[in-house]
């Protein structure tokens, strides 16, 4: 009698985002991983699909001023305002420790104007060992830019449009739930050039102390991240799924790999994890371990037969 189960070693979990081959669709979310370096004790990076690194601008950029972290029962609320080293401290500090990974790099970058987008696009394209550029349209912690260009479906495409122009580096957008209709924002941002799309950033929340009756946080309102999320942001990509051509990328309370297998099913290519790697520094880990796992007990071999599978 033959044995037709298979096992881990089998499995196939190498997904295409776009022109981008990744060996398996877990990565990390922008901001939750710095530039891998405070994980690497934990676990092998070249285990990962892609590492996103922190988000970059053209100049260094302090953030938000303190307190800009609150829990909540519901999640947790953050105003850092992309608080990063700049693109060329990047380059020149951080990006040699992620060459000596076996793993895809991609560079979430963020501008204050169309021109910043275009001269980080333009330095990043020249850069050894990016592979991909995330384009940041969705953050609702700053004052200029932010999600200010992911709110307009026409901006929001001159922006990509600005991008695709200065890299033949893969483009993906990451678009913003703060909206009204997320597909309206999608169609313009694949019609104008993107690769690939990721959603949800972060829901636009606050928390207030009632003793003292001021809000938690000094920038008063931040993005909600966390659980909570998962149901809106599932809802989200299944809409998006359903409304353009290119990839889409799963982002939004995913904590275990059953969370990342419901985008999956849901039509996301692949999944990025955020706010869980605070929680546990393996969730990468355990979320890959456990989409394995779930191959092999439904004795599956490729997980693009889990992709869009959603019966409905």
């Amino acid at each position: 009698m033959t044995d037709n189960t298979i096992d881990s070693r089998r499995v196939k979990m190498g997904v295409n985002i776009g022109r981008l081959f990744l060996k398996n669709p877990v990565m990390t979310a922008s901001g939750t991983f710095g530039y891998g370096e405070e994980y690497s004790p934990f676990f092998d990076l070249s285990r990962l699909g892609a590492v996103v690194v922190k988000g970059l601008s053209l100049r260094p950029r302090a953030g938000n001023p303190p307190p800009r972290i609150i829990e909540t029962p519901s999640g947790m609320l953050n105003a850092i305002g992309l608080q990063n080293v700049g693109v060329e401290a990047f380059i020149s500090e951080k990006l040699h420790f992620l060459r000596q990974f076996d793993v895809k790099v991609i560079a979430n970058i963020f501008g204050e104007t169309i021109e910043e987008y275009q001269k980080i696009s333009a330095i990043l394209a020249q850069a050894e060992g990016v592979h991909a550029i995330e384009v940041n349209i969705s953050c609702p912690n700053v004052k200029k830019g932010g999600v200010a260009f992911g709110t307009d479906p026409a901006v929001a495409a001159s922006v990509t449009k600005a991008v695709a122009a200065e890299t033949d580096l893969p483009v993906i957008v990451k678009l913003t739930p703060n909206v009204t209709d997320i597909t309206q924002i999608a169609l313009a941002v694949e019609n104008a050039g993107a690769d690939a799309l990721s959603l949800i950033n972060t829901l636009t929340g606050m928390s207030v102390d009632i003793e003292s009756r001021r809000p938690h946080l000094a920038n008063i309102t931040g993005g909600l991240s966390g659980p909570a999320l998962k149901p809106v942001a599932l809802r989200m990509v299944w809409q998006v799924v359903r409304a353009v051509k290119i990839p889409v990328i799963g982002i939004g309370g995913i904590m275990t790999a059953s969370d990342a297998l419901e985008f999956l099913i849901a039509g996301a290519q692949a999944v990025q994890i955020g706010t869980a790697n605070f929680i546990n520094p393996l969730a990468t880990m355990d979320v890959l371990n456990g989409l394995e796992d779930y191959l092999v007990r439904h004795n599956i071999e490729d997980i693009s037969e889990v992709i869009g599978s959603l019966r409905t």
